[in-house]
């Protein structure tokens, strides 16, 4: 028969990551958990030993009194507690088979196998916690650089709470003020009422504002910024990805099409994360396995929010240059003219045709002499020389222009940012943006001289959506949804 899951039951999980270490982690929540983990241990009584003490002793399998694991048991006593509520966390040795048997007997105990993300749910449900901060829970423990670790701190921290509750403080007080004068006229005239809310609606909209502006750094330093390698075959793509790695991850060879399938990889280059995509050299091709590769490349090209376009300095441009050179136009991009080591052929000229190329190539123009030649040209260039970077990757020649680059287009403030109050997911700056509309409609009310009760709607609309970030407003679905992508044993 299925069990009954509460809010009540004493929950236990495996805390660590799966496999072998030092250590290993066993948790327990709720009211009986002292005494469902004194069951399976032998040592000190762990129901009347002090809060906040770790307790050296054995845990045993009460069917054949054999011992499992040699641990040791902290005691954290409610409500000075990740959950408010009675702790136990047993620490055994690193490893699959003792830790999944400590588990089960503390299973068989009594306890229930938590959900994922209920031990964080827990400590919201009790209050110890608000839905800003659960969220940052998780982007403490994703965190790719040493900013995004920052953020997430500060956001757990309660930052992100504090300023959200003082917004929506500042709308009750003026909604209160409101229903006083609609109650009672006699005291007050509309002109003063809707005075009052427009500069309320001015004034919270302005900081809201403040907050979406930090959206984009935000979701950048949570999720990394996506960022497609793309280039023809064999022009150093697989190169740079493991340049950037300092590894070997993509196979690389002179032949070309050997990437037939979207490598990805997280980097931190200056302090912003990028989530690397390497793609399959884009060219037309009868090979059914790469033609799959050339089309999974062109979605990650058009889903990217960076573009690094990488082309061979050795040789002349050709028509599948020209079309990722047009493709990439729109997109934040850095052209990479690789193989500078090589004598250099390629000429970036917008006049510049594949016969002219072909005759540059045969008249044997290479190197400073093609270099020279170019900066004589009159022509304009098919890319902006502000967005080209010049490498030789098999050298390292050019690379930490490259890192540079990539930290001037997008750092954008991040690294050297005194803000200590970011938005960084796509829950928190939807609903900022609904409350910004609605904000907005106050304002368009006023403008338009509707009733005061009307525009109050909007206003206790703002209110809603606010306190939906913080989760003094939230659904219980979206709750349950939340905590449902948080890993098992947080």
């Amino acid at each position: 028969m299925a069990q009954t899951v509460t809010e009540y039951d004493t929950i236990a999980a495996i805390s660590t990551p799966p496999g072998e270490g030092a250590i290993s982690i066993v948790r327990l929540s709720g009211e009986h958990a002292l005494a469902i983990a004194q069951a399976v241990y032998k040592g000190k009584n762990l129901t009347k030993v002090a809060s906040h003490t770790i307790n050296y002793g054995h845990i045993l399998d009460p069917d054949t009194g054999t011992v499992v694991d040699e641990v040791m048991v902290s005691v954290l006593r409610a409500p000075k507690t990740y959950t408010r509520e009675d702790m136990v966390e047993i620490n055994t040795h690193g490893g699959i088979v003792a830790t999944n048997r400590v588990l089960q007997l503390l299973l068989g105990a009594g306890a229930r196998l938590a959900e994922p993300g209920e031990f964080t749910k827990r400590a919201f449900l009790n209050g110890r916690i608000d839905l800003t901060q659960a969220e940052s829970v998780m982007d403490l423990i994703r965190a790719k650089t040493d900013r995004s670790l920052q953020v997430a701190v500060d956001q757990l921290d309660g930052n992100l709470h504090h300023l959200i509750t003082n917004l929506r403080q500042d709308i009750l007080e003026v909604l209160a003020q409101v229903e006083v004068n609609i109650d009672y006229p006699e005291y007050d005239t509309d002109e003063m009422t809707t005075k009052l809310l427009q500069e309320k609606a001015e004034q919270v909209l302005t900081r809201v504002d403040g907050l979406l502006q930090t959206a984009s750094q935000g979701k950048v330093l949570r999720d990394g910024l996506a960022t497609a390698i793309v280039g023809r075959p064999n022009v150093g793509k697989s190169s740079l990805l493991n340049y950037m790695l300092h590894e070997a991850k993509a196979i690389v060879t002179d032949v070309p099409g050997t990437t037939r399938d979207v490598l990805e990889e997280y980097v931190n280059v200056r302090g912003v994360p990028l989530r690397l995509l390497d793609t399959a050299g884009i060219r037309d091709t009868d090979d059914k396995v790469e033609k799959i590769g050339v089309e999974r490349s062109r979605k990650a090209l058009a889903q990217a929010d960076l573009v690094m376009l990488v082309l061979d300095a050795s040789q002349p441009l050709t028509a599948e240059d020209r079309d990722l050179i047009a493709a990439t136009a729109a997109k934040p991009r850095i052209v990479i003219l690789n193989k500078q080591d090589l004598p250099v052929r390629l000429d970036l000229s917008a006049t510049a045709t594949a016969a002219e190329a072909s005759a540059a190539e045969a008249s044997g123009a290479t190197g400073a002499a093609a270099a020279a030649t170019a900066a004589a040209a009159p022509s304009a260039s098919l890319i902006p020389e502000g967005q080209i970077v010049r490498t030789a990757i098999t050298t390292g020649a050019g690379m930490p222009a490259l890192d540079t680059k990539i930290a001037n287009l997008f750092n954008a403030g991040i690294e050297n940012s005194q803000t200590t109050v970011m938005v960084t997911n796509a829950r928190q700056i939807g609903l900022l943006r609904q409350a910004k509309a609605s904000l907005q409609s106050v304002l368009d009310g006023i403008a338009a001289g509707m009733p005061i009760d009307l525009v109050q709607i909007d206003m206790t609309a703002a209110w809603d959506k606010l306190g939906e970030i913080t989760g003094d407003a939230a659904p219980d679905e979206l709750i349950t949804q939340l905590f449902s992508q948080f890993c098992l044993g947080k």
